[in-house]
């Protein structure tokens, strides 16, 4: 489904259903090089299971044209004129690590879009290396096998893919290099500068939910307790074995953990 937001055409993957404006929304926002895919088994689902779905491509991502915002605030903008576009009021939002700083700025800055809020893989601050922000800076294919190697447990090729028939590791690396030029850095340099006011996270008022994998090695598990430590009444779920993206390393044990708190 195709939005106008901000002047250009925005793609929304709604979970195989019509979108509904009536019913309740959930928007899941997709992380650094990715796109709408990676929500693929978790859209689905709830589409089918008492909400209308959005999982939209940010802009220059997936099918989404225009140009790449150069920051979580910029992107945060784009998803609040996204809800607008689509005709809801608020939504409850789904984000997933640069998502999840996305999804975090948008309550913080756009509280009145945001009914409650699910972190998956995310950390505040959430530092990149210079190595990897100068790989992808020259496009170079070393940074989508970094993002690649780090979005997933350690060792994860070796183990057997809990989606039959499909590489997590191979479907990763293509996923990633299909990114155009440029976006990689964008997005990971704003995942590097973002820096929340932490005295408006404290007066977050919302449900609020983080996630992370114990076998994160990108936003380790003790990041993602942290920030949940840091937003009054939040709470914290691990996914055990799972590493940076627990919705295709752990898609079941994800998807649980999102129906016991969204319901």
């Amino acid at each position: 489904m195709r939005f106008i937001v901000q002047g250009y055409p925005a793609y929304a993957y709604t979970g195989g259903r019509p979108f509904d404006p009536k019913a309740r929304a959930l928007v899941f926002i997709h992380g650094s090089s990715n796109d709408h895919s990676t929500w693929q088994w978790q859209s689905r689902y709830f589409a089918h299971h008492g909400f209308t779905v959005l999982a939209p491509d940010l802009p220059a991502h997936g099918r989404s044209p225009g140009t790449a915002r150069t920051s979580v605030p910029a992107m945060a903008d784009w998803v609040a004129e996204l809800i607008v576009a689509a005709g809801v009021s608020d939504a409850a939002v789904v984000g997933h690590s640069l998502g999840a700083l996305v999804a975090l700025d948008l309550a913080l800055r756009h509280r009145v879009r945001v009914r409650s809020l699910v972190l998956i893989g995310a950390s505040v601050p959430m530092p990149v290396g210079e190595p990897f922000l100068a790989a992808a800076r020259d496009d170079a294919p070393e940074a989508f096998d970094m993002a690649t190697n780090w979005s997933h447990a350690r060792h994860v090729e070796l183990q057997v893919s809990p989606v039959p028939g499909i590489s997590l590791v191979g479907a990763s690396r293509r996923l990633n290099g299909r990114t155009a030029p440029g976006v990689q850095h964008a997005d990971l340099n704003a995942c590097n500068t973002y820096s929340p006011d932490p005295a408006a996270l404290l007066a977050l008022d919302l449900p609020v939910l983080v996630v992370s994998g114990t076998r994160d090695r990108m936003t380790p598990p003790e990041n993602g307790r942290a920030l949940a430590n840091a937003i009054p009444g939040a709470r914290f779920a691990s996914i055990p074995g799972a590493g940076h993206t627990p919705m295709s390393e752990a898609p079941r044990e994800t998807l649980a953990a999102l129906r016991g708190f969204l319901g």
